[in-house]
């Protein structure tokens, strides 16, 4: 309680209680809203801090299962402050502009990405000095533009399984293209927006700065440990293979002996001494020849 105690007191300092102006609002967002002051719509923290809480989990266990989730925000005052949480946990990033089909029509945007990454090689790798000053100048001015727009998805090879949205009405296009490929969505919710439009809302203040840092940082904070969880698994599970194959060895050793002292345990049995193998007599085939000691029959 505690702990909530002290996140509610940081988020009220933050400013995130501060919604529109109350003509702008939406009156889907009428039970996370604490009270209206001088006409602007105050929203109630406990229900951020619910929100924000549920959200975390539920990022926490995307990142530990090894899944992406795609950060997105292209408002000027969320831009850096998003940029740099996702390359934190590096997580792919949307912060200049969304492009139409970046979700649904992935395979066409990965051939740009592929493009990007071919011109940066052909700069980087000394093949563009045969070309001349205008043509690598060109190649640059457009790698420097895919950059801008492509550079935060050009390490992801699929679709992420989850959209972490900081105002889910200025990226409309992004939310309705989750949507139609049933991607998780959560996003940051203003008193102006529906938040019944996201998985997980988190009513919040999405247009001032301090608001936007600290409900990131927050969300990174449990995607961080989301992903060291994930390491420790996997460390604890290559730790167990090794001692599984030590065991399986020793197992198989010990039947080995087990079974070469049983057999000796069954001849002792039946004749008082251990078994022995029979070695062929003499004669065709190991066979004893018929008619007594070699003798005709």
């Amino acid at each position: 309680m505690e702990n909530n105690t002290s996140l509610q007191q940081q988020l009220l300092e933050a400013g995130v209680h501060f919604g529109h102006l109350k003509k702008k609002w939406n009156p889907k967002m009428l039970p996370y809203i604490f009270a209206e002051k001088k006409g602007i719509h105050i929203i109630d923290l406990n229900k951020t801090v619910e929100g924000l809480q549920e959200a975390a989990a539920a990022m926490k266990a995307i990142a530990r299962s090894g899944k992406k989730i795609m950060f997105v925000a292209t408002k000027k005052q969320a831009k850096e402050i998003v940029q740099e949480s996702a390359k934190r946990v590096n997580m792919p990033f949307v912060t200049e502009r969304w492009l139409g089909g970046m979700l649904t029509n992935f395979n066409t945007v990965r051939k740009s990405v592929k493009k990007m990454q071919s011109i940066e090689k052909l700069l980087g790798d000394g093949s563009a000095e045969n070309l001349t000053k205008k043509e690598r100048l060109t190649l640059t001015r457009d790698k420097d533009k895919m950059e801008k727009v492509l550079g935060g998805i050009a390490q992801i090879s699929r679709v992420p399984a989850a959209l972490f949205m900081v105002d889910i009405g200025h990226e409309h296009i992004a939310l309705s293209e989750a949507k139609r490929l049933n991607i998780s969505t959560f996003g940051m919710v203003d008193t102006n927006c529906d938040p019944n439009k996201v998985d997980f809302a988190i009513p919040a203040n999405d247009d001032a700065t301090k608001s936007i840092s600290i409900i990131v940082n927050y969300i990174t904070a449990a995607i961080a440990e989301g992903l060291q969880e994930r390491q420790a698994d996997k460390e604890d599970d290559d730790h167990s293979d090794t001692e599984e194959s030590a065991e399986a060895k020793a197992a198989r050793f010990e039947q080995k002996q087990d079974g070469g002292d049983d057999r000796n345990k069954r001849g002792a049995a039946r004749g008082g001494a251990p078994t022995k193998r029979r070695v062929p007599g003499p004669g065709a085939g190991g066979r004893r020849p018929a008619g007594g000691a070699g003798g005709p029959r």
